[in-house]
């Protein structure tokens, strides 16, 4: 029997740019308390915060360093590593496709991803577009991430699935992927007859003036302005740790790197503040909620207490609680990076949280921050 290690990835942004406010934040003082004081700690080594409200940044701070031992401050500009956030810049460039009828989310994956096989080729006409981008292929959750982490190339490991029994029909069960997600690479590679890298810079990062955003951990660790990844182990203290290279491997699944200003401007975007780059017929395509993931729920519960609904669109997470809709995706990897990008749509303010090194503080911001938000104390 085939068994299958779960991946790194948790299970999970007008016409000008949004502005950088310079005054006193319109935000409530409770949540920038808990911020300064878990930010100030040893609970992290670097940490970055953006929130916008109405399509402007409402603040950036930013607080520890870029790596132990060397004392280099983080700013607005470090960049870290987004992980799983990747899959709502891949979703958004095919939504972008979908809108220039370049291709619709019922194309067959065989179409475009010669490389995927499944153990039925009933099931693989079957599988689309829509099935990839909301994790409904029929496979086993992170199916066979462990090879990819073993260095075994994408293409090798997509022709393996060949051989793995599907946990459920395609397209009637979520499952996550990294390795079957990333087959949209190849889709936007060959419309655009670009690199995913320069496709995503084109038709994204330049337009919204996410300057400093970029894709593969070569562009990341040639910064002169980046962080370190870390980790500990109980009782431990924090200790720097090798970039982890596998999942730069399937770029639309986590291979975009940002700093907390490029995020900002990412999140104004999927609040629906950049109809030039990103229209909002688009954005409801990806935010629709697709398929319910009970599993999602259990595990927020441990954070949030009741969450009340979860579901999954196309390449982002969508959440009821406290009575209001909740769009999201969380993403970390092996420890070393964590990062989590929500909006309240209906509020119409959000939320982008970066750090390099995941801790007990930086799980508890995002559940304070709604939790303020939505007045439920």
């Amino acid at each position: 029997m085939v068994r299958f290690l779960a991946g790194v990835f948790c299970a999970a942004l007008v016409f000008v740019s949004p502005s950088f406010a310079q005054d006193a934040p319109a935000t409530p003082n409770d949540f920038r308390t808990l911020l300064s004081d878990i930010g100030e700690s040893d609970d992290v080594v670097g940490l970055a915060v953006a929130v916008v409200r109405g399509g402007d940044v409402d603040y950036i701070e930013t607080f520890g360093v870029k790596a132990l031992g060397n004392d280099e401050p983080v700013d607005e500009h470090t960049l870290f590593r987004i992980a799983s956030l990747s899959k709502g810049v891949a979703a958004s460039v095919v939504g972008q496709l979908i809108a220039e009828d370049k291709t619709s989310l019922a194309t067959p994956v065989k179409s475009f991803a010669k490389d995927l096989r499944l153990k039925s080729a009933a099931a693989l006409n079957k599988l689309t577009l829509e099935h990839v981008l909301s994790h409904r292929t029929g496979l086993p959750p992170y199916a066979y991430d462990n090879l990819l982490e073993a260095n075994t190339a994408p293409a090798d490991i997509r022709r393996k699935y060949a051989e793995v029994d599907p946990i459920c029909a395609v397209g009637s069960c979520y499952a996550y992927q990294n390795v079957a997600f990333d087959t949209v690479t190849g889709l936007i590679e060959g419309i655009d007859g670009l690199t995913y890298a320069d496709a995503v810079s084109e038709r994204l990062f330049g337009p919204l003036g996410m300057t400093r955003a970029s894709t593969g951990s070569d562009n990341l660790k040639a910064d002169e302005n980046w962080a370190r990844p870390h980790r500990r182990r109980p009782g431990q203290p924090w200790r720097t740790v090798p970039v982890k290279e596998a999942y730069y491997r399937v770029p639309a699944a986590g291979g975009v790197n940002a700093s907390i200003t490029d995020m900002a401007a990412w999140l104004a975007a999927q609040m629906g503040h950049r109809e030039d780059v990103l229209s909002r017929e688009t954005l409801a395509l990806l935010h629709a909620p697709l398929v319910r993931t009970p599993a999602e729920i259990r595990r927020l519960r441990r954070f949030f207490g009741e969450v009340e609904d979860a579901q999954y669109g196309l390449g982002w997470r969508i959440y009821r609680y406290g009575g209001a809709t909740v769009i999201s995706h969380f993403g970390s990897v092996d420890f070393g990076y964590g990062a989590q990008i929500t909006f309240l749509p209906e509020q119409d303010v959000g939320i982008v949280i970066l750090t390099n090194s995941q801790s007990k503080g930086f799980a508890k911001l995002l559940p304070a921050f709604l939790d303020e938000e939505l007045e439920r104390r």
